[in-house]
């Protein structure tokens, strides 16, 4: 994990700034308010390192977006498993009751539950968003995508 998430995204942030690209944008993960000793896993430590490189590279361009539990349609082997029959209504329930949970989220592990799930278009349009506007740059949270995907006009 660490060497796929990790190394493999650093090589190609490192690739791109030699080559001149102006922008990198990392489709990272929430951290899901996990304390640190399970942050040290290779998928995390990976994901934060290849973060790392993507702001220390691109400083005032490059672009970190941390999702939760990404829902849309996904094809395995030519089957089709919708996600968003899980994804969107428990979206819709979580920022519904944000209200009342919202004291939960300060004890560790919290957001494994309460993180809402994000829409692969919401990640989509966060992205354009991101390739279009110059003065998008550094660490988006859940909130933020989903702030950046609603100003993004198809």
């Amino acid at each position: 994990m660490l060497r796929i998430n990790g190394e493999a995204n650093v090589v190609a942030v490192n690739a791109a700034k030699e080559y001149g690209i102006p922008k990198f944008i990392l489709i990272s993960v929430h951290d899901y308010n996990l304390p640190s000793f399970l942050l040290q896993s290779g998928y995390f430590k990976g994901k934060r390192k290849a973060e790392s490189e993507v702001l220390s590279k691109f400083p005032s361009s490059g672009v970190v977006l941390r999702p939760a539990f990404i829902y849309g349609k996904r094809k395995v082997d030519g089957f089709e498993i919708p996600l968003d029959l899980i994804g969107e209504p428990l979206e819709k329930f979580l920022r519904a009751t944000e209200s009342f949970t919202k004291p939960l989220k300060s004890l560790p592990a919290s957001d494994l539950v309460l993180a809402p799930p994000v829409s692969v278009d919401d990640v989509a349009y966060a992205v354009i968003n991101a390739v279009k506007d110059d003065d998008c740059f550094g660490i988006f949270t859940i909130d933020q995508i989903k702030a950046a995907a609603a100003g993004v006009k198809v």
